[in-house]
This record gives structure tokens, sequence and C-alpha cells, in this order.
């Protein structure tokens, strides 16, 4: 008696978002998809200009679409993002990362129809994008250091000409965009070859004496070399221009911040260092930020004034987007990416990634790691174990959540020293090593101390 082989039925997956659109973003056109319901035409392609833009927001709009997935292509996904924020729909920027390697996509077309999918079926993982005054904040911040790159070429510049003259004041003081340097190199476009007079310029906090800097400034002058100093401080003083209008907008925002933030409870701590930071912004940095968050975020050792105000133009004052500081450290591919098979760990090595918070997090670790701290402890003792760049990928992951805990939960960091931690790695070496002993039948017994040579009779 033959039995009929039952066909178990197929689940459907239920569209998560039912009115979903995507957009394949390029150069010169974009590609957008609505689902097959809801036009005749499903998959159309658009132009890039302004007014393309807003068609393509109005056949949206006439398609009863709500939300719209796009890849983040280069720049061109920002008009696009832009524009149809302002129109009134919900914009999730993807991941290109996310949605690739799917076989039987040759072509843009099928490529935003297959993005659509995956957006309705919510297959799709939103990249984070400040919003309102921290957008502009970031945008203000980046265009500082890109400024600041051009300027350093320009510096370079400058030490490529006084070199061509062996004129050697950038060997012999510390910078020579600082006050001494800059006051002998400006002394010299003016005109000025007489080394005793342009040693006269050097600044009282110069550690170099007053007779090195003036064998330093004996040269061999030539016109062609001097004219190439001279464009390229010329050039320097336009883009340090440029950094003092950012600052200015900088500040701009940060007061629009604080207009609408609560005032601080507490008074502002003590400076733990008062040094100026090179190429930090013209005002007062720490103030500003205290003002807006109503706590101080260079209590955490290693991040300075400017660096926790990149920090918050990146990530924002509102960190609710991570749910945990766990979550905050895997966005930022601090934390272990760990490869499970059979209950097995194959991998747990941290992501790839080209994140700007990690980078500057990264930074403060290596600069931590000098320091007398818990932290530097912690940055030393992995150093010589496992090597230095996976203690300042774990040491940058504690400094994340040092930030993530006091801008979320309003944590006040206290350091309790290198010592301490020193003392409390001991203890808990001691006792895996008491459990170890006493799981093989030992115990362990402390070792009377060596005697001295004055105890001996």
């Amino acid at each position: 008696m033959s039995h009929a082989k039952r066909s178990r039925p197929r689940r459907e997956m239920s569209p998560v978002h039912p009115d979903a659109a995507a957009i394949d973003v390029g150069a010169t056109m974009h590609v957008a998809a609505v689902g097959p319901g809801r036009a005749a035409e499903p998959v159309r392609t658009f132009g890039t200009f302004t007014v393309d833009l807003h068609r393509l927001a109005d056949w949206f709009a006439h398609c009863g679409v709500r939300t719209v997935a796009m890849e983040s292509t280069g720049v061109y996904w920002i008009p696009v993002y832009e524009i149809l924020e302002q129109r009134g729909f919900e914009v999730m920027l993807v991941n290109a990362r996310d949605a690739k390697h799917v076989p039987g996509r040759k072509t843009d077309v099928s490529d935003a129809a297959w993005l659509q999918r995956l957006h309705e079926y919510g297959l799709l993982r939103g990249s984070f994008r400040p919003q309102g005054e921290i957008a502009a904040l970031r945008a203000y911040l980046r265009q500082r250091e890109r400024l600041l790159d051009v300027a350093a070429a320009h510096i370079q510049h400058m030490q490529k000409a006084l070199t061509q003259m062996n004129l050697q004041i950038h060997h012999v003081v510390a910078d020579i965009t600082g006050v001494t340097g800059m006051r002998i190199i400006r002394a010299i476009v003016a005109g000025e070859r007489d080394p005793d007079r342009l040693a006269a310029y050097r600044d009282r906090r110069c550690r170099a004496s007053a007779e090195t800097v003036r064998q330093a400034l004996i040269g061999n002058d030539r016109e062609e070399h001097l004219f190439a100093l001279a464009q390229a401080v010329e050039l320097y003083d336009v883009y340090q221009g440029k950094v003092a209008a950012c600052d200015t907008r900088i500040e701009v925002v940060l007061e629009r911040l604080r207009a609408t933030s609560a005032k601080p409870a507490k008074p502002l701590p003590a400076a733990r260092h008062n040094t100026r930071q090179p190429n930090a912004p013209a005002f007062a940095v720490r103030e500003a930020l205290w003002a807006v968050l109503g706590i101080d975020l260079t209590q955490i050792h290693g991040l300075g004034p400017y660096l926790a105000l990149k920090l918050v133009g990146e990530c924002g004052t509102d960190l609710s987007a991570w749910p945990s500081a766990k979550h905050f450290t895997s966005w930022l591919c601090l934390a272990p990416g760990n490869k499970i098979s059979g209950g097995k760990v194959l991998s747990s090595r941290t992501r790839r990634s080209s994140s700007r918070v990690a980078a500057l997090l990264r930074l403060a670790a290596v600069t931590v790691g000098r320091t007398e701290t818990a932290l530097g402890a912690f940055y030393r003792r992995l150093s010589a174990r496992i090597g230095k760049a996976k203690a300042v990928t774990a040491t940058a992951r504690k400094i994340a959540v040092l930030f993530y805990n006091a801008l979320r939960h309003g944590m006040d960091y206290t350091d309790p020293g290198a010592s301490f931690y020193e003392e409390r790695y001991r203890r808990r070496v001691l006792g895996n090593l008491q459990r170890r002993a006493k799981s093989l039948g030992y115990v362990l017994q402390e070792m009377a101390p060596a005697p001295t040579a004055n105890s001996v009779s």
C-alpha cells in the first residue's frame, strides 16, 4: 500500500516594512524601486539634478512609500538623503557590505529591486547618522580636519625650502609653527638675512640656546628657495584663517546646543592639564562641552578637550541608539568578533573598520599607555603579553566604555591609579593559582622573606 508523500506548507515571511522603497545611488543616475504592487513600473531611473530628486520624491509619495533604503555610496547619497528627509520620508542608510554577494544581480536595476525587497522584509540594518545640530557640528569638525591636513602639507613645504637653503631652524625648535619658528620664518620672508637679528626673535621659552639658533640660521640663500618659502607661508596662513572660520561656526553650534541643554548640576571640576593642545580650537572647548553635556569628559584619561569634542561630533550627545556599552563597542569594531561553530570559538579577531570614532579612541589609547594610571598599567601589561596593536584595541575599548557610561548614565570617572590596578591584578592571579593548586591537592604557602646581609651573624 503506497502512502502519498505529504508536502509541508511553506512558511512565508511577513513584510516588516510594506511601504518600503530603495535607491541604488550613482554619480549620474539613481535607480529607484518600489514594491511590485505599488506601480505599473516598479523600477525607474532618475537623474541626479535637484529637479530629478524632487521628481523621485514625488513618485515615492504617489506610490505610498514611507521608508526608503539606500547604500552609502561615496558622497552621492547625501543630497538624496537630505531631500527625502526634508520631504518627510524615513530614510535608512545601509552599509553596502550588508547586501553584497547575492547571486542573480548583474545590473543596477536588479540591485535596486533586491535592496527594496530586503528592506521590505526587515533584513537591512541602518547606519548611524546624527541629526540636527550634531550633524552640523560633525560637518564643521570634519571640514576643519581636512583644512588642517592641507595646512600640514604646507608646513612640509616650508621645511623643504628651509632645508634647501640649509637653514636648520626646524631642527633646533620643537615646532616651526610655534612662536619662535614663525617669527623667524616671517622675518626671513620679509627680507631679513642677518643670523644675529633672526636669533633675537627666539622666545624665552625656547629650549635651544640663542647661539644654537644663530648657528642654525646661517644658510645659503637663493631666490627660488625664498620664493617657495614665501608661497608656503602664505598658503599656510590662508588655511589657518579658514580653520579659524570653522572654529567660529563650531562655537556657534555649541552655543545653540547649550541653549537647549539643562544647566549643569555641579560646578566644572579642575582641569587635569592646562597645556594647550596643538591645533586645538581658539575658544574654550572644555567649558563649552561642560555647558552642553553637564559632565567633564576630559576627566577620562586619554581624552583631551579637542578629542572629546570630535567624539561628541561623531556620536552625538544622546547615545540611546546603542542599548548598552557592548552594543557601542561592537558598532566601533573594538569588541571581539567571535566566530563560533559547534560550540567552538574559531576566531575572535576584531572586524575591520574605517570608523573615525575608533581611530580617535585608538589615539587616546596610545596616549594613555604612557601615563601612570590604571588604564596605562592595563595597556602596558597587555602590550607585554599580546603585543602593542592588540593592547591599543583593548585599551581603546575600555575608553569607549567609559565614554559611553559618562554620556549615557552621567558617570563620573575617578582614576584609581596604576598601583591600585597592579595590586588588584596581583590578587586575581594569586586567587587563580590558589584555586588551581587546590584542585591538584596542593596548598600555596607564602615564602618567608630572604635574609638580608645585616641579619647574618
